[in-house]
């Protein structure tokens, strides 16, 4: 019976909690550099759900070693809903690289939401002999290790993306890290590199303009924004999809009630029409759903680039 009332008085002072919640300034804590992908979400979502707050909707970027820092500041933070943390995949890349992490990326976070996707593409230099993702196997094959392909750094979600494609279809070319995205992408534009993956919305120009050839895009569905490329899976590699991806998450321990009410807001959020166009203009698709969307996603994705870091045999730098 005791057990049972405490229950109760939990439960009622969580629901106490989120009626008066948020009473102050929330902070919305992005481990990257301003203008990447959850910083530009920070700044459209923010402002949606301060109007609905009533309260101010602050993005401050805490940017550093791959995301790590901002990430064990919001571990580190009071559980009260007050300080939320964006991220990328890198949430998930990072951890099956690290020999240890001053936060754990399931035990110490709450999931609040899934906010968006964005897909990747693997693209080529036009002199390279290769105009679908088999013949450019095939050609990998034929001369092994002599072509090469760039990522913006070592286990990095470019990286391990091809890396993936690499074990499942036998490729062996060569990889060329480079310290940034704008780096890697240059050098394959200009022909000094042979291939890179990257982020749809970073190529399209490209692409369109012939500077670079799309060979495979690496999500399900094919992309808007390059209808002409497409899927893996309609090149025979099935069960291979990868994409970027974007959550929201509160420090662990945040009351039930505080979590639900910021995922139904946030939902709320990604449906604006203004939202979603901004989001469309930046090649991302709003995601949304229960918070065990986001929380299936960090599971199935963990425990995917552990497995590829292994066999790969990926070192940090």
């Amino acid at each position: 019976m005791r057990r049972f009332l405490a229950a109760l008085v939990l439960l009622a002072c969580g629901a106490a909690g989120a009626q008066d919640w948020p009473a102050r300034p929330v902070q919305l804590i992005v481990p990257y550099t301003p203008g990447t992908g959850a910083d530009i979400l920070a700044r459209l979502v923010g402002p949606k759900l301060g109007e609905h707050w009533k309260v101010a909707v602050v993005t401050e970027n805490k940017a550093g070693a791959t995301g790590n820092i901002g990430a064990e500041f919001v571990a580190k933070s009071p559980p009260d809903g007050y300080t939320l943390l964006f991220v990328a995949t890198s949430f998930t890349t990072t951890p099956a690289l690290a020999r240890s992490l001053p936060f754990d990326p399931v035990k110490s976070f709450e999931p609040v939401a899934l906010l968006a996707t964005s897909g990747l593409v693997v693209v080529v230099n036009p002199m390279v002999q290769a105009r679908s993702l088999r013949e450019f196997i095939e050609l990998v094959k034929r001369e092994p290790g002599k072509l090469n392909y760039s990522s913006p750094g070592n286990g990095g979600p470019q990286h391990l993306a091809m890396e993936l494609l690499k074990l499942e279809t036998g490729m062996d070319i060569v990889h060329v890290p480079y310290k940034g995205a704008a780096g890697a992408l240059a050098d394959v534009v200009a022909g000094h590199v042979d291939a890179t993956v990257a982020t749809v919305q970073t190529v399209v120009a490209h692409v369109h303009s012939g500077k670079l050839h799309g060979l495979a895009v690496m999500s399900y569905d094919r992309s808007k924004a390059l209808p002409d490329v497409p899927t893996l899976r309609e090149q025979g590699l099935n069960d291979l999809e990868v994409e970027t991806w974007y959550g929201a998450f509160a420090p662990a321990g945040t009351p039930a009630a505080v979590v639900a009410r910021i995922n139904s807001d946030v939902n709320a959020a990604l449906l604006d029409p203004a939202v979603r166009e901004a989001l469309a203009r930046q090649g991302m698709t709003p995601a949304g759903g229960a918070t065990q969307v986001l929380a299936r996603r960090v599971g199935v994705e963990l425990a995917r680039w552990k497995r590829v870091v292994k066999e790969a045999g990926i070192k940090a730098d």
